[in-house]
């Protein structure tokens, strides 16, 4: 039995994007992702029209990324001239360019639309937060969206119930300062890891420990 979807490798110059693809993206914020993580979500492909329907934005960072000399991502492959092999979804096709188009956005719109359950998502970060900062950081999320997610998580509700009339937020300091709020480093400093408040609790604590 053929299966109906299965994954190729197929060369990164192959990928054809979509005629007109509407979907902007934050190249630099991809290309930290797959430098991080591997590259772990296919583009998929319409057999009618030969482009991708789904995954220019990986395209383009991955095509920004050997452009720049920058090693081979994790889960992509070489080919014998040194060229970048990329997984895609295959065995879907198109009944009409109506239809391609449709499909494009709703793979770019579905998710987004869904948002974010705030309870479960400040454990989640506490969880990035605790266990590595950095990496907290680079989800990017802005703090104004943070602090208007975190604002729906009812403290009493929560572990170390802080005052309601706190907002849920996370905060996460810049490094600076002797910890008595006179400012600029202290000779121990140096190596002092930089406290954070938990988002669900309102705790204090040290990233990573």
């Amino acid at each position: 039995m053929t299966a109906p979807r299965y994954t190729t490798y197929v060369p990164l110059t192959d990928l054809a994007p979509a005629p007109g693809n509407p979907k902007k993206h934050e190249v630099e914020r991809i290309i930290e992702s797959i430098s991080t993580h591997g590259f772990v979500d296919q583009p998929i492909a319409d057999e009618r029209t030969r482009t991708i329907l789904g995954g220019h934005g990986r395209r383009e960072a991955l095509v920004e990324m050997q452009a720049r000399g920058e090693r081979l991502p994790a889960g992509l492959l070489l080919d014998d001239d040194g060229g970048w092999l990329v997984p895609v979804q295959r065995g879907w096709a198109s009944r009409s360019d109506a239809e391609a188009k449709a499909l494009n956005i709703k793979l770019n719109k579905i998710g987004a639309d869904g948002g974010w359950q705030p309870r479960p998502l400040a454990a989640y970060l506490e969880d990035i937060v605790t266990a590595d900062a950095e990496l907290f950081d680079s989800l990017a999320i802005p703090d104004d969206e943070l602090e208007r997610l975190l604002r729906q998580v009812d403290p009493e509700t929560l572990p170390g119930a802080i005052n309601e009339d706190q907002a849920s937020t996370l905060h996460l300091p810049d490094g600076g300062g002797d910890g008595l709020g006179n400012g600029g480093l202290s000779p121990d400093d140096e190596g002092r890891a930089r406290l954070a408040t938990c988002p669900a609790c309102g705790h204090g604590f040290t990233p990573g420990r």
